[in-house]
């Protein structure tokens, strides 16, 4: 994709999150800087198969601080298929919502999923292999 469509994309992306696109620099990396207060930052490396370069992007801070909340994107960069940025960027969020003050989507889905599904009472007359109840 060409890097001016990534810039586009990541620009739209911003339009409805606190997140800003800071920086972006086609020339070496091909990379993509974000930044929202209170003081979150990350990059993205695009993909630059045209020139020989990596084919997936990537997902990095320079902030010790934000690092352990990129897990969940580089965990889904790294599984099998390609991804949009979009996708990407999305993941991020989700991940830095708390930070941001925002609600966790994922937890009010699976709480809404799991709100139909009724537990089983475990049943006390059961008797444990091995030991007579007497």
């Amino acid at each position: 994709m060409e890097f001016k469509q990534l810039v586009d994309t990541a620009e739209k992306w911003c339009a409805s999150n606190p997140f800003d696109l800071i920086f972006a620099e086609e020339t070496d990396e091909r990379r993509l800087d974000f930044y929202a207060e209170p003081g979150l930052s990350f990059y993205v490396l695009c993909p630059d198969t045209m020139s020989g370069g990596t084919d997936n992007f990537h997902v990095w801070s320079e902030s010790e601080d934000c690092l352990p909340f990129l897990q969940l994107a580089q965990d889904y960069i790294s599984s099998c298929g390609k991804k949009t940025l979009l996708e990407i960027l999305d993941k991020v969020l989700t991940s830095f919502r708390p930070l941001l003050g925002l609600p966790d989507m994922e937890e009010d889905t699976f709480e809404e999923y799991h709100a139909d599904v009724e537990e089983e009472e475990p049943e006390a007359d059961h008797q444990q292999m091995g030991v007579s109840q007497q």
